[in-house]
């Protein structure tokens, strides 16, 4: 067991050897999907659609939301394929059917709750299949795009494990009780120099860019990956959920596991475009 520097044993919440496991499991999958065929990385983004949709589908049913999930599975893995094969047009052209296709599905049910419906079904359609989408733009980047997925990922983990550690060990100062009672000020510090050296590191050696284009990308990273944990742990905390499910051994539902990376995507996206 782990203990802070007074002595204090750390409490983690999880089996830690089990989630590291289960997330070095999914990293290597990844990784075969990249290489030698990045187009396979389709098929991973394409299945987390459709689980995610699957878990968010069950989240909010217990609200009394029904979300309209033929259209959502089937715009959310063309998503996939638009994104990576078309680019940014394609994708936003089929984020924009998908999103006409699933308002009109819900139309047969009548008045009687659509504004709450169709916000959840929009909600579930930028959340989850179009920012998966901006993964798809990363690696299919011309030239190094399987290098820029790696060194997005590995930035962001990079925020995970420094933010635990830094967390655990010497975290005092809460930074959102009411919506995330263990991120700590301390832990943030860590998330931050964790993503910065990171960044620098794989930007200059991977991508062949400046030091400080990958500090940059840690920065913006850091901070949209704090925000995408604490945004899915208030959408937890208002569905009255402690897991999204139960897809990973020690990390909870798959949405529990990609809650920083979805938001990072397109921050990732956006700075290795324009620096790098």
């Amino acid at each position: 067991m782990l203990h802070k520097p007074g002595g204090e044993p750390v409490r983690t919440g999880r089996n830690l050897p089990l989630a590291i496991g289960s997330g070095v499991a999914l990293g290597a999958l990844v990784l075969v999907s990249i290489y030698p065929y990045p187009q396979a990385f389709v098929a991973i983004t394409s299945a987390a659609v459709l689980l995610g949709l699957r878990e968010l589908a069950r989240a909010v049913s217990g609200q009394g939301v029904a979300l309209a999930l033929p259209p959502l599975l089937v715009g959310g893995v063309a998503m996939q394929v638009c994104a990576h094969f078309g680019g940014p047009a394609w994708l936003v052209g089929a984020t924009a059917i998908t999103a006409i296709v699933a308002l009109s599905w819900r139309l047969r049910a009548g008045s009687d709750g659509y504004v709450r419906d169709t916000a959840a079904n929009l909600f579930s359609l930028l959340y989850l299949p179009f920012l998966l989408g901006t993964w798809q733009l990363l690696i299919a980047a011309p030239d190094d795009g399987q290098q820029r997925i790696i060194a997005f990922i590995v930035v962001t983990i990079s925020s995970d494990i420094g933010g635990y550690f830094a967390g655990i060990l010497a975290g005092r100062h809460k930074m959102a009780p009411v919506i995330s009672p263990n991120k700590t000020w301390e832990g943030f510090a860590g998330s931050v120099l964790g993503c910065m050296i990171a960044g620098a590191l794989t930007v200059e050696l991977m991508l062949g860019g400046p030091a400080w284009a990958g500090i940059v990308l840690g920065v913006a990273v850091v901070l949209a990956a704090t925000v995408g944990d604490l945004i899915e742990s208030l959408v937890k905390r208002d569905l009255g959920m402690k897991d999204m499910g139960r897809f990973m051994p020690g990390h909870g539902g798959l949405l529990d596991r990609v809650d920083s990376l979805l938001i990072a995507g397109p921050v990732a996206w956006v700075v290795l475009t324009l620096l790098v």
